[in-house]
């Protein structure tokens, strides 16, 4: 005999466009997207047996989605989205055998480094938080699975970790370096108009020569470019670069296979020497060692008339003294060259740091390169491509606690 007449379902427009949406989202659970699929052919007037057939689900399922979906009808004073209407009701299910308690000592145990129970890792997994919680008695038998359903539930991630920025209070100068350096910035383009320039100059060190050992598959239609895994390594360079602020332009690139004091002086020597005209630079460079070295002091004091013999002994007395008080020579606003030091911990003040992100992207990352030399030349055509064509001032809206106020 027939089975009884199944219940009519009416959908609107919006109720069917949400439905469809259901059915077919990437993201939508499998389960709802098949009960979206029951409730589209029910609203198309089709019998149960005929949606059976064609979803291949059992009959009880269908009787149930349809029913489950006119008893929660919107009411005037109850708006319910399609997906809230088509997901399960709450269980009651059995009482928790875990206390408020234990909840808290399960939860106060994953805040707590694995080092502080004995365990040598670095970070809590499922398994072996819930091994801990059985050996420390906090309950007899727990489940991995289990002990990061509690975890998840009290939004604490053992396994997660992210960076965030080094509080101010490092270095006891950090309003006034990033003010300075601010500044700097912001009046880069008047400077320009007075003879002077302001140099973001940073380096990028050990950048690898690396060429893939197997050709890749090129990009089709329906298929990305791929890659084989092998490479040969060709060795490193460092480079050695200068971004002119008012402008947006990388200036002079150095290169080489080291990064010391000599090849930072010699970089400085060259970028000065390559326009007389210019009566005042200003570097913004982070903190580093040869960024404050005595080698660079003899040279700020030979390009600004000062004479040599006034300088100290490097690490007994004098400018030379300390890197302290090289670094106060060095931001002496009244030479020819001027430093502008980064806060510690801050070098994302530095507006190279910027372009060095746009050469990994567009370059480096994917790059293959069968030599040094290689590497070198693409580098160097990427500097002349990018300034030709992509070029311009970097819009600086960070302007810091000091300079705001």
């Amino acid at each position: 005999m027939p089975g009884p007449n199944p219940i009519e379902i009416s959908l609107n427009e919006t109720e069917r466009q949400a439905l469809e949406k259901l059915a077919n989202g990437h993201n939508t659970q499998q389960q709802i997207a098949l009960r979206a699929r029951i409730i589209l052919a029910a609203g198309e007037g089709k019998p149960n047996s005929q949606i059976v057939r064609e979803l291949k689900v059992m009959m009880n399922t269908v009787r149930l989605w349809r029913s489950r979906w006119v008893i929660l009808e919107p009411i005037p004073w109850l708006e319910l989205k399609a997906e809230e209407r088509l997901t399960d009701l709450p269980r009651a299910g059995c009482p928790s055998r875990i206390t408020a308690d234990q909840r808290c000592q399960i939860e106060r145990l994953a805040c707590e480094k694995p080092e502080q129970s004995g365990r040598p890792i670095s970070q809590w997994t499922n398994w072996e938080i819930a091994a801990e919680i059985k050996k420390q008695g906090i309950v007899d038998q727990i489940s991995a699975r289990h002990a990061g359903r509690l975890l998840k539930e009290a939004d604490i991630k053992p396994h997660q970790i992210r960076y965030w920025l080094t509080p101010s209070d490092s270095d006891a100068q950090f309003d006034l370096k990033s003010s300075d350096v601010n500044t700097t910035y912001q009046q880069a383009p008047a400077l320009a108009t007075k003879g002077e320039k302001v140099i973001s100059n940073d380096e990028m060190t050990g950048v690898q020569a690396l060429e893939r050992k197997h050709p890749g598959l090129p990009l089709r239609r329906g298929k990305v470019e791929r890659r084989e895994f092998e490479y040969i390594r060709h060795g490193t360079l460092s480079f050695i670069v200068n971004f002119e602020v008012a402008t947006g332009r990388i200036g002079l690139v150095s290169s080489g296979p080291t990064r010391n004091e000599l090849d930072y002086l010699q970089h400085i020597a060259a970028t000065v020497a390559a326009e007389p005209q210019v009566s005042r630079w200003h570097f913004v460079v982070d903190n580093l060692n040869i960024h404050q070295s005595a080698s660079l002091v003899r040279f700020v004091a030979a390009e600004s008339d000062i004479p040599a013999d006034t300088l100290g002994v490097k690490g007994k007395s004098g400018i030379l003294a300390s890197m302290k008080s090289r670094a106060e020579f060095l931001t002496n606003s009244d030479h020819r060259i001027v430093f502008h030091y980064t806060p510690k911990h801050a070098s994302w003040l530095n507006q190279i740091e910027i372009w060095f992100s746009i050469l990994a992207r567009k370059l480096l990352k994917r790059g293959n390169f069968t030599s040094l030399d290689h590497l070198q030349a693409k580098v160097l055509a990427f500097v002349d491509y990018y300034n030709l064509n992509i070029a311009k001032p970097f819009q600086w809206t960070y302007k810091g606690k000091a300079l705001s106020a």
